[in-house]
Protein backbone atom coordinates (compact mmCIF):
# COMPACT_ATOMS: atom_id res chain seq x y z
CA UNK A 1 0.00 0.00 0.00
CA UNK A 2 1.22 3.36 -0.89
CA UNK A 3 1.64 6.63 0.56
CA UNK A 4 -1.47 9.25 -0.05
CA UNK A 5 -0.14 12.60 -1.51
CA UNK A 6 -3.72 13.99 -1.87
CA UNK A 7 -6.57 14.02 -0.54
CA UNK A 8 -10.39 15.14 -1.33
CA UNK A 9 -12.62 16.43 1.44
CA UNK A 10 -16.17 16.93 1.01
CA UNK A 11 -17.37 19.11 4.06
CA UNK A 12 -20.87 18.45 5.31
CA UNK A 13 -23.03 19.01 8.70
CA UNK A 14 -22.73 15.67 10.23
CA UNK A 15 -20.65 13.49 8.41
CA UNK A 16 -17.39 14.06 6.15
CA UNK A 17 -16.36 11.75 2.67
CA UNK A 18 -12.58 11.85 2.68
CA UNK A 19 -10.94 10.48 -0.80
CA UNK A 20 -7.21 9.71 -0.99
CA UNK A 21 -4.94 8.84 -3.97
CA UNK A 22 -1.53 8.17 -4.03
CA UNK A 23 1.14 9.58 -6.42
CA UNK A 24 0.01 7.14 -9.01
CA UNK A 25 -3.84 7.30 -8.51
CA UNK A 26 -4.43 4.90 -6.81
CA UNK A 27 -7.22 5.12 -4.40
CA UNK A 28 -6.16 4.17 -1.16
CA UNK A 29 -8.71 5.68 1.34
CA UNK A 30 -12.82 6.11 0.61
CA UNK A 31 -14.70 6.74 3.49
CA UNK A 32 -16.84 8.60 5.81
CA UNK A 33 -15.69 10.29 8.74
CA UNK A 34 -17.90 12.09 11.84
CA UNK A 35 -16.88 15.97 12.50
CA UNK A 36 -14.97 14.62 15.43
CA UNK A 37 -12.98 12.19 13.35
CA UNK A 38 -11.78 14.67 10.93
CA UNK A 39 -8.77 16.59 12.99
CA UNK A 40 -8.15 12.45 14.34
CA UNK A 41 -7.74 11.68 10.74
CA UNK A 42 -5.39 14.36 9.68
CA UNK A 43 -3.40 14.18 12.65
CA UNK A 44 -2.41 10.64 11.80
CA UNK A 45 -1.14 11.36 8.43
CA UNK A 46 1.70 12.17 6.44
CA UNK A 47 1.88 15.47 4.82
CA UNK A 48 0.12 15.83 1.76
CA UNK A 49 -2.22 17.66 -0.32
CA UNK A 50 -5.73 18.03 1.38
CA UNK A 51 -8.68 19.71 -1.35
CA UNK A 52 -12.19 21.19 -0.48
CA UNK A 53 -14.98 23.38 -1.44
CA UNK A 54 -14.85 26.99 -0.44
CA UNK A 55 -17.98 27.32 1.81
CA UNK A 56 -18.58 29.06 5.47
CA UNK A 57 -17.00 26.60 7.31
CA UNK A 58 -14.08 25.25 5.20
CA UNK A 59 -11.73 28.48 6.44
CA UNK A 60 -11.71 26.75 9.84
CA UNK A 61 -11.30 23.42 8.47
CA UNK A 62 -8.03 24.18 6.05
CA UNK A 63 -6.70 26.55 9.08
CA UNK A 64 -7.06 23.45 11.81
CA UNK A 65 -6.05 20.64 8.99
CA UNK A 66 -2.79 22.94 8.00
CA UNK A 67 -2.09 22.76 11.63
CA UNK A 68 -1.02 19.00 10.75
CA UNK A 69 1.64 20.34 8.05
CA UNK A 70 -0.74 19.32 4.99
CA UNK A 71 -1.05 21.58 2.31
CA UNK A 72 -4.66 22.82 2.10
CA UNK A 73 -6.41 24.70 -1.29
CA UNK A 74 -9.96 25.44 -1.19
CA UNK A 75 -11.84 25.62 -4.69
CA UNK A 76 -15.34 27.10 -5.72
CA UNK A 77 -18.29 25.41 -6.22
CA UNK A 78 -18.35 25.59 -9.71
CA UNK A 79 -14.90 24.77 -10.77
CA UNK A 80 -15.31 21.38 -9.02
CA UNK A 81 -18.80 20.66 -10.66
CA UNK A 82 -17.21 19.71 -14.03
CA UNK A 83 -15.04 17.34 -12.19
CA UNK A 84 -18.12 14.74 -11.01
CA UNK A 85 -18.72 11.75 -13.08
CA UNK A 86 -21.88 10.49 -11.78
CA UNK A 87 -24.86 11.54 -9.67
CA UNK A 88 -24.68 13.91 -6.57
CA UNK A 89 -23.02 12.26 -3.75
CA UNK A 90 -20.71 12.95 -1.15
CA UNK A 91 -18.52 10.23 -2.18
CA UNK A 92 -18.19 11.51 -5.98
CA UNK A 93 -17.55 14.89 -4.30
CA UNK A 94 -14.59 14.22 -2.35
CA UNK A 95 -13.48 12.29 -5.61
CA UNK A 96 -14.55 15.25 -7.95
CA UNK A 97 -12.69 17.50 -4.94
CA UNK A 98 -9.45 15.09 -4.96
CA UNK A 99 -9.22 14.83 -8.98
CA UNK A 100 -9.64 18.81 -9.58
CA UNK A 101 -7.07 19.71 -6.92
CA UNK A 102 -4.54 18.28 -8.91
CA UNK A 103 -4.67 20.30 -12.30
CA UNK A 104 -2.10 22.76 -13.31
CA UNK A 105 -5.00 25.39 -14.09
CA UNK A 106 -7.31 25.31 -11.19
CA UNK A 107 -8.06 28.72 -8.97
CA UNK A 108 -7.47 28.69 -5.61
CA UNK A 109 -9.48 30.32 -3.05
CA UNK A 110 -6.90 31.83 -0.15
CA UNK A 111 -7.81 30.84 3.43
CA UNK A 112 -8.91 33.27 5.38
CA UNK A 113 -7.88 34.33 9.43
CA UNK A 114 -10.85 34.49 11.91
CA UNK A 115 -10.32 37.98 12.06
CA UNK A 116 -10.82 38.24 7.92
CA UNK A 117 -14.11 36.36 8.65
CA UNK A 118 -15.18 38.03 11.16
CA UNK A 119 -14.48 41.55 8.61
CA UNK A 120 -16.35 39.92 6.45
CA UNK A 121 -19.40 39.12 8.78
CA UNK A 122 -20.13 43.06 9.44
CA UNK A 123 -20.27 43.74 6.13
CA UNK A 124 -22.64 41.48 5.43
CA UNK A 125 -24.85 42.07 8.43
CA UNK A 126 -24.75 45.77 7.32
CA UNK A 127 -25.76 44.46 3.54
CA UNK A 128 -28.44 42.86 4.93
CA UNK A 129 -29.63 45.79 7.40
CA UNK A 130 -30.03 48.59 4.85
CA UNK A 131 -31.76 46.24 2.14
CA UNK A 132 -34.43 45.20 5.00
CA UNK A 133 -34.19 49.47 5.70
CA UNK A 134 -34.66 49.91 2.37
CA UNK A 135 -37.66 47.22 1.80
CA UNK A 136 -39.37 48.74 5.28
CA UNK A 137 -39.29 51.97 3.37
CA UNK A 138 -41.14 51.10 -0.10
CA UNK A 139 -43.36 48.56 1.75
CA UNK A 140 -45.72 51.30 2.29
CA UNK A 141 -45.50 52.51 -1.38
CA UNK A 142 -46.75 49.28 -3.17
CA UNK A 143 -50.45 49.65 -3.70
Amino acid sequence: MGTISTIGLDLARNIFQVHGIDSLGNILVRRRLRRGEVLRFFETLPPCLAGMEACGTSHYWARSIAAFRHTVRMMPLVYVKPYVKRGKTDAADAEAICEAVTRPTMRFVPVRSPAQQAALLQHKTRDLLLRQRTMQVNAPRRP
